[in-house]
């Protein structure tokens, strides 16, 4: 019997060890200024929350105790999954022949969204109702690291001739234009869509391949020529032709048209733009105070979602948002200086991919807040409230993690 009893403490024991070692403790090999810089961005958008949250829980102390224990538990859950993967992920699951499944079940997922009521116009979201509170699900977070890992697994480190670039680009191309597709016109969520559009293009100018460079010249040239229309679209010039896109909603219309001018209807459609900017005017170097913002009390609305970063400037200032910003430029480095060091075109997918998942979520949202483009939507990853945006993030960082980790062992190149 006591010899059954220590073998039963030792499995048990074991098996502790294997939990802590694949879920809490970074592979050999991690990247510690790169965890570190996740860590801050944890401890920053999670304070930063519960501040920007008290003024929608005015009177509702159960709101904001809700909002700030979801956060913890989303950002507990987003880094057990980053942990999990830096040290389960590898290059080979690309290879495998189940890979398309899981292009699959993403896409069922984003379709399910559609038997949901819309929240904002678009059908984007899975409710999970849990008793005390509705947790919701963004299938198209998820999507857009699929995204990347479908161009990696197909465009990266091929060695096949084919006749052209379509065969070689056909598969990569459909998989993630069914996501985007779904995104975009069955779910009606145009921020989303742009951010996997951007990331996926991204993705496809690394790949070295012969049959590669045509379609990246094209990628290129309509690349530009997008950002030309897009700077046209957003001057006094273009402001009568956005008027005429009947094929736009009335509100996509009113983004562009408050973008361009916010003061036209200010208490209506530039109602919450010109807020933001007097947030940041009133917030100054050093701003009022943490949890001292007036705005947050107002009928501002998204203060802990889209527009936090109006809430972080008013509370902490220019240095706060500079304090953001080491945070997110020290996770951006990182991912590119590994992605520099390897050969390997998958993971430099992977990674400059991660980093591009990022840089565009950065330029929408504070490009929104700022009133230098349309808002979109997109959240401020790891600082807005949102869970999918966390856990999606967190986990995108972990299979770079995993790579960064793959490479300083030796195991690839």
């Amino acid at each position: 019997m006591t010899n059954a009893k220590t073998v039963k403490t030792s499995n048990r024991v074991l098996k502790l060890r294997q939990f802590i070692r694949n879920w809490l403790i970074m592979p050999h090999g991690f990247d510690v200024w790169l965890h570190l810089g996740m860590i801050g961005l944890v401890v920053f958008g999670t304070v930063m929350i519960g501040s920007a949250s008290m003024g929608i829980a005015t009177g509702n102390n159960r709101y904001l105790a809700i909002t700030i224990v979801k956060q913890i538990i989303f950002v507990t859950a987003g880094y057990l999954l980053m942990t999990r993967l830096a040290n389960g992920f590898s290059l080979k699951i690309l290879k495998s022949k189940g890979y398309p499944s899981l292009v699959f079940v993403t896409c069922i997922l984003l379709g399910l969204c559609l038997a949901f009521a819309p929240t904002g116009n678009a059908h984007a979201w899975l409710r999970l109702p849990l008793g005390i509170t509705d947790v919701t699900i963004q299938p198209s977070e998820f999507a857009k690291i699929v995204a990347i890992l479908t161009v990696a697994a197909y465009c990266g480190d091929v060695k096949k001739q084919y006749k052209n670039w379509w065969q070689m680009c056909m598969v990569p191309i459909g998989l993630t234009f069914a996501m985007f597709f779904i995104t975009l016109v069955l779910q009606s969520d145009f921020g989303s869509a742009l951010v996997i559009f951007l990331v996926t293009c991204v993705c496809f100018l690394i790949p070295e391949h012969p049959n590669m460079r045509r379609f990246q010249i094209v990628l290129k040239v309509l690349f530009w020529m997008s950002v030309a229309f897009a700077v046209y679209l957003l001057s006094p010039a273009g402001e009568h032709l956005i008027e005429g896109m009947n094929f736009l909603q009335d509100y996509q219309k009113n983004r562009f048209l408050t973008a361009i001018n916010p003061f036209a209807d200010q208490y209506g459609t530039g109602y919450q733009l010109i807020n933001g900017l007097v947030s940041f005017a009133t917030g100054g170097w050093f701003g009022v105070g943490f949890g001292g913002s007036v705005r947050k009390y107002t009928r501002f609305p998204a203060a802990n979602t889209d527009y936090i970063l109006a809430i972080v400037v008013e509370e902490l200032g220019y240095f706060g948002f500079l304090m953001l910003m080491v945070l997110y430029c020290l996770v951006l480095l990182r991912l590119f200086r590994h992605a520099r060091k390897i050969k390997s075109e998958r993971a430099k997918i992977i990674l400059i991919g991660t980093a591009t998942y990022l840089l565009v979520h950065m330029f929408f949202n504070i490009g929104g807040v700022t009133g230098l483009v349309p808002l979109t939507g997109i959240p401020l990853l790891m600082i807005s409230a949102g869970g999918s945006s966390t856990l999606s993030f967190m986990m995108a960082v972990g299979i770079s993690q995993a790579v960064i980790a793959a490479h300083e062992r030796g195991e690839i190149k």
